[in-house]
């Protein structure tokens, strides 16, 4: 368990970005109540074995006990970095994006089990869209009870998405919680 050099960190950040905007701020100085201490500490970002854990700074002193082989996971997952050195977000950071989202999509009824079969969304399923969503922004997909789906990368910008017929894909499918149920013995 060590921290992001800097490379990785503006790694992390531009994919966090990338969904949150400038609600990065949020994640970054969130307070932390965890722990004995009477203050709050922070949360921080911390590797270990090629993933990302945004942890708490308490706990993270108190994993120091732990010898590294033996440390499993240690607070919430958000990410792993793959063989070649790129960055991928994991279906576990989908609380954390879900708060804290700029850009953001429901889904009708129909077209949720879709979604979480791991396809992509289409026009025809589309509930709601924020505005101003533009090509290639981050984009977390919540049912229209405002419970988050997953999320994926925008194909199209809201305006288009007005303009497009049912069946084009609006949203790239990059995460679901069916892959909980899907890739359990890999999560």
């Amino acid at each position: 368990m060590r921290p992001l050099d800097e490379k990785e960190t503006t790694q992390v950040f531009e994919k966090l970005f990338n969904f949150t905007g400038n609600n990065l701020k949020n994640i970054v100085e969130a307070p932390s109540h965890e722990g004995p201490e009477s203050n709050p500490g922070r949360y921080c970002f911390r590797l270990n074995k090629n993933r990302v854990y945004y942890v708490s700074e308490s706990l993270v002193k108190r994993a120091t006990n732990v010898k590294r082989d033996k440390l499993v996971s240690l607070g919430t997952q958000i990410g792993k970095f793959t063989k070649g050195g790129a960055f991928h977000l994991t279906i576990q950071s989908l609380n954390l994006l879900a708060a804290n989202a700029k850009h953001k999509v429901w889904l009708k009824p129909t077209a949720e089990m879709s979604f979480m079969y791991g396809n992509h969304v289409l026009k025809g399923g589309l509930g709601r869209i924020t505005e101003n969503i533009n090509t290639n922004d981050g984009v977390v997909v919540f049912s229209m009870s405002d419970m988050p789906l997953g999320f994926g990368v925008a194909v199209k910008s809201t305006q288009d998405c007005r303009k497009m017929d049912p069946n084009g894909i609006v949203v790239i499918h990059r995460a679901d919680i069916g892959e909980y149920l899907r890739m359990e013995d890999e999560l």
